[in-house]
């Protein structure tokens, strides 16, 4: 028994194909969350093992190894030839890893780090395949130094279209706080800020937004820390809406007796940190309750869609209480990718704000008033977690907000109407494109 792959699954598989046939050593596959990501990979591994040539797939996770494991297993690729290593694992053993002609990386976005590369580097003859939804570090960097081509062809809005994923409605605040949030040295949003910007308040009575927009639904909530994802879940216990926490410390029999009861709709929302993500095998959910700012777009993509997957007559329901839509646009956001990605921007260009609780107006973080109507805010601290009733979520829909994420550099454009499509989408002046069709030979 093998898979039966959709057309353009075969097409993404072809294309990765054909890249080596060219010369490409590392090609890199972007595929939209709920593509079918485990089909293409263990097609892949099929046709290699097939001839006898032996493959090392690496994850960055151990909880990732059994489900891909048993898509190859189904997949009729022959395990003898297949070593399955996590990353951490592997570049300890190098020298007692059999020697693979193809690495196929999962979630190659993490593939930039030491030891991925320290690895690539021991086996530097084998050829390289990567897949991620998202070419790109949290840092803006592309995959440049680790992938020589990416592969695409279709995208998330396709999908939906196509029946391949659900529809969705966006529900979110206007704005937080975030003048509070801090970063870490990972670039990322500190535990401790993200409590600050929310105030010590629950934005948006969670509960009572999920009654209203999705009441009795399967709901997978993402929290910022352990404490908030356990006090979560015993607010909806509390209130007579089965809910259970878990994390990457909950023992692994515990934690399975619990997806149990949730395939078994016992328990109607996990609350959980970071967990249930990348590749995390979870029964069915039409909802997601968005809890953790964050400014990685792959965790963005990943935490959002986790709703998507396809069943008919479903709508998932997304409930963004900490504003990630604002970042980084709708999940099916169109997206131009670049090996380069993006250049990164000084400190200066961040423009940090917040907004009047009396008029709604947008202003800067350094005004002490609102300009528009003078309101001065009152920060209060208590010890105490409170629901803030008042703060309604509103449906985001396409076209209310307009956030172009082009990672793209003019080499990456093939004429002179993409040159006018990057400048547009960077808001660079009249003119640029121009000035740089006559360099690149377009004119």
């Amino acid at each position: 028994m093998t898979f039966r792959l959709h057309d353009y699954q075969s097409r993404l598989v072809n294309k990765a194909r054909n890249a080596f046939s060219d010369g490409y050593k590392s090609p890199c596959i972007v595929a939209p969350c709920g593509a079918g990501k485990s089909v293409m990979i263990s097609e892949i591994a099929r046709m290699t093992t097939e001839k006898g040539n032996r493959v090392l797939f690496l994850v960055h996770r151990k909880e990732l190894i059994e489900q891909i494991e048993n898509s190859f297993r189904i997949n009729a690729v022959n395990l003898d030839l297949v070593q399955f290593g996590m990353v951490q694992t592997i570049v300890r053993r190098l020298d007692k890893t059999e020697r693979p002609q193809l690495i196929i990386t999962d979630e190659s976005h993490h593939g930039l780090a030491k030891s991925y590369r320290n690895i690539y580097e021991y086996f530097n003859d084998a050829l390289r395949l990567s897949f991620t939804a998202t070419p790109i570090r949290l840092n803006g960097e592309g995959l440049g130094d680790v992938n020589d081509i990416l592969l695409e062809e279709v995208n998330a809005e396709w999908l939906i279209e196509n029946g391949f994923l659900s529809p969705y409605k966006y529900y979110a605040p206007k704005l937080i706080e975030e003048d509070y949030l801090k970063l870490s040295s990972m670039k990322e949003f500190t535990s401790k800020s993200i409590d600050d910007a929310l105030g010590n308040v629950i934005y948006g009575d969670v509960i009572a937004h999920y009654k209203k927009l999705a009441d009795g639904e399967q709901a997978i909530a993402y929290c910022h820390s352990v404490a908030a994802s356990e006090e979560l879940a015993e607010t909806f216990n509390s209130l007579g809406i089965p809910a259970a926490h878990i994390d990457g410390k909950t023992d692994k029999q515990k934690r399975g007796a619990i997806i149990e009861q949730f395939r078994k709709r016992e328990i109607r929302v996990l609350t959980n940190v970071d967990l249930i993500g990348e590749g995390f095998d979870v029964p069915d959910c039409s909802t997601v309750i968005m809890l953790r700012p964050t400014k990685s777009l792959s965790l963005y993509i990943q935490q959002s869609m986790r709703g998507m997957r396809f069943k008919a007559g479903k709508t998932s329901i997304i409930i963004d209480h900490v504003g990630n839509v604002q970042r980084f646009g709708l999940p099916d956001e169109k997206r131009e990718w670049s090996l380069t990605g993006k250049k990164k921007q000084s400190s200066e260009a961040t423009i940090k704000i917040k907004q009047c609780e009396n008029c709604f107006a947008v202003y800067s973080i350094n005004e002490k008033a609102c300009p528009m109507c003078g309101h001065v805010v009152e920060v209060v601290r208590t010890n105490e977690k409170e629901h803030d009733e008042t703060a309604e979520l509103q449906e985001v829909q396409k076209g209310d907000i307009s956030i172009k994420m082009d990672f793209r550099e003019p080499r990456d454009c093939k004429n002179i109407q993409e040159l006018y499509d990057l400048a547009k989408n960077r808001g660079y002046k009249k003119g640029w494109a121009y000035h740089q069709a006559k360099m690149m030979g377009f004119m």
